[in-house]
């Protein structure tokens, strides 16, 4: 019987996931596997989805979803559970009754914490996280188990997405100004700004400030270099973008899946 996989989420035409699964399956001489995108429009439409693709043993979870996901699931690994948080999905099926358990994982905490770390230097001590979301608080979370500080700017103050004790750790951008950005040499994009096809968009930054001790990071791997990483490398910041964390996670989404 063949086994179904997938990515959730909407829109899907910014994902590379279907492309990596297909290429890994035939790589590796994987049988019996397919990956589909299931742009769903509202997080109610899990069901039927599932209902509707029986075979489905695992799905991927993105934007808007990582965090509305989760009154849908039946269980939560530990990691997803402390960040509030889920991006990758186990379908355990019942063998007897055919019925199906959820259980939500988080992928991105690995994926970003080996696909940074080789990056880091004694100066990013501190950072800016710009963003609120899910990616946000996996970023936020690996951040902190290394022992970097983490601040978040987000477009108000009034960031619902942000948790309570986080709030006296919360900047706006029109906050933003030569002494803070002097004092965060490292800043990472987690929100949505300037991912395909709005390719031309940035997050409103002071690029002016940015100098070469920064490292800037972009959860976005589409495109390769976004226009967040374009001014950060023109003031001659260190620039990584969100592919080897795409790939990390994804890995880790099918051992997860296969364990």
């Amino acid at each position: 019987m063949n086994k179904k996989f997938g990515l959730i989420g909407y829109p899907l035409s910014h994902s590379f996931s279907e492309k990596y699964f297909i290429e890994k399956f035939e790589r590796e001489n994987i049988p019996d596997c397919k990956y589909n995108l299931y742009p769903i429009e509202k997080i109610e439409q899990l069901s039927q989805l599932l209902a509707d693709n029986p075979e489905l043993c695992g799905l991927n979870v993105t934007i808007p979803y990582k965090e509305s996901i989760i009154p849908f699931l039946d269980e939560l690994d530990e990691n997803a559970k402390a960040v509030g948080a889920v991006n990758c999905i186990k379908i355990v099926k019942d063998t007897e009754t055919k019925a199906s358990r959820l259980i939500g994982f988080n992928t991105d905490i690995f994926g970003f914490k080996q696909s940074i770390k080789p990056f880091l230097e004694t100066q990013h001590h501190r950072a800016l996280i710009l963003g609120a979301g899910g990616g946000a608080k996996a970023v936020s979370f690996v951040l902190k188990e290394i022992g970097i500080d983490c601040f978040f700017v987000t477009r108000s103050k009034r960031a619902g997405n942000v948790e309570d004790q986080q709030i006296e750790n919360l900047f706006s951008y029109e906050e933003l100004n030569e002494n803070i950005v002097n004092a965060f040499k490292l800043i990472i994009n987690a929100s949505p700004v300037g991912m395909y096809p709005n390719i031309n968009e940035a997050p409103a930054l002071p690029y002016r400030f940015i100098s070469h001790s920064h490292l800037l990071y972009d959860l976005i791997y589409n495109p390769n270099e976004t226009e967040f990483l374009k001014r950060g490398k023109s003031k001659g910041a260190s620039v990584v973008n969100g592919l080897s964390m795409l790939h990390q996670q994804a890995e880790e989404a099918w051992r997860i899946w296969n364990k």
